[in-house]
């Protein structure tokens, strides 16, 4: 009896306690009990082997405390390093004024969520529009690791330039199409006029590309989960819905077919593994070969803003942070290795981000008295 009202007192202390922690934003998540069940067990067998259940109670809860305590001290010392670009925002715009802004941007995880089916990976209204407005304002080129096609129908804009398989399909426009790169700004209605044209540095795969796909499609589609997406110049195999214990079989399977294909090699991304023809071409290139048909390559007074969550954004970042000129912005909600300077947590803050450029543009101009010559 005397135990059963301890357990009982002890049961009404944790339910209180865990509506406590979720006030003060702790989530008790399955995961987060996971990577702190060695803690707890540790405890009790070193120092709370004697102890009440009532006192195991209060251990157990101060440790979920400092496990969340420690995640957003990791955090907060990660923001120090790449600091929010909406807090940092007035700073940014303080050094931007006189500079040509060319807007880069990735596609999944950036403009649309990471969702479960890639096929439904829908851009908000609200986001077509900031991103339609940023264009009419700045070029703006959208990089993705989609085929150009593919996120082009996504987002169904024709005032911007696309690039697809992390860059190796580019539509951009031709060097007779680009005002002067003296000009103050670049007004995309001047430069998305129909005289783009295709660069495809990896044409020549397209052969080996599509017999990659058959003997893929035909090693994988016992695998349940596991989906193939043919992205034009690369190969995107999705693992977000094939169970833990198949994945090992998925990879080696993968591995396999690409031991027989030298000329391409195997990258992974967000529950999904990418193969790509190996050249010496990615994100990067396609930066630089953009701001080259722009006419801005040599220009000491451009301005770059590149927004991406995915690794292979890493690349642009790299060339952005080596010009020495630009905001390369990570978009992420937990710490990671990053050549980004700044970070926006999700595609929310990337809509609020581009609305906030949008109208900072709109207002400068506006404020600027006229020349009448």
């Amino acid at each position: 009896m005397k135990y059963m009202f301890i357990l009982l007192v002890t049961f009404k202390i944790l339910k209180k306690l865990t509506k406590i922690q979720e006030a003060m934003g702790f989530q008790t998540s399955h995961a987060t009990k996971r990577i702190a069940q060695p803690i707890f067990i540790a405890k009790e067998e070193s120092s709370d082997a004697n102890s009440t259940p009532f006192q195991r109670a209060l251990n157990l809860n101060d440790n979920n405390i400092t496990n969340a305590n420690s995640i957003s001290s990791c955090y907060d010392s990660w923001m120090a390093k790449h600091p929010s670009a909406l807090h940092s925002f007035d700073t940014l715009m303080k050094a931007a004024i006189g500079k040509k802004i060319i807007v880069f941007l990735d596609y999944d995880g950036t403009l649309s969520p990471i969702v479960n089916d890639p096929d439904r990976a829908f851009m908000s209204d609200e986001m077509r529009a900031a991103v339609s407005e940023i264009a009419s304002y700045f070029p703006t080129a959208i990089i993705s690791g989609r085929s150009r096609e593919k996120v082009k129908d996504f987002v169904k804009l024709s005032n911007l330039y696309y690039a697809g398989s992390h860059g190796m399909d580019i539509m951009a426009p031709s060097s007779m199409s680009v005002g002067s790169s003296n000009s103050e700004h670049c007004d995309m209605s001047h430069n998305i006029n129909g005289n783009e044209v295709p660069f495809q540095p990896a044409k020549k795969f397209l052969p080996a590309i599509r017999e990659l796909l058959r003997r893929l499609e035909n090693e994988v589609k016992e695998i349940e989960g596991a989906k193939l997406e043919d992205n034009g110049f690369c190969i995107s195999v999705h693992f977000r819905h094939v169970l833990e214990e198949d994945y090992g079989l998925l990879e080696e399977k993968v591995k396999c077919v690409l031991e027989m294909n030298p000329q391409f090699h195997l990258t992974e991304g967000i529950k999904v593994m990418e193969i790509r023809p190996s050249i010496e071409w990615n994100k990067g290139n396609a930066v630089e070969y953009f701001l080259d048909t722009l006419g801005l390559s040599s220009s000491s007074n451009i301005l770059p803003v590149y927004i991406g969550d995915d690794r292979t954004d890493e690349d642009a970042f790299k060339v952005i942070q080596s010009r020495g000129q630009g905001y390369p912005i990570i978009v992420s909600s937990t710490p990671r290795e990053t050549n980004a300077f700044y970070s926006l947590r999700d595609p929310s803050e990337v809509l609020i981000f581009l609305s906030r450029l949008a109208k900072w543009r709109k207002n400068s101009y506006s404020c600027r008295p006229l020349n009448l010559g």
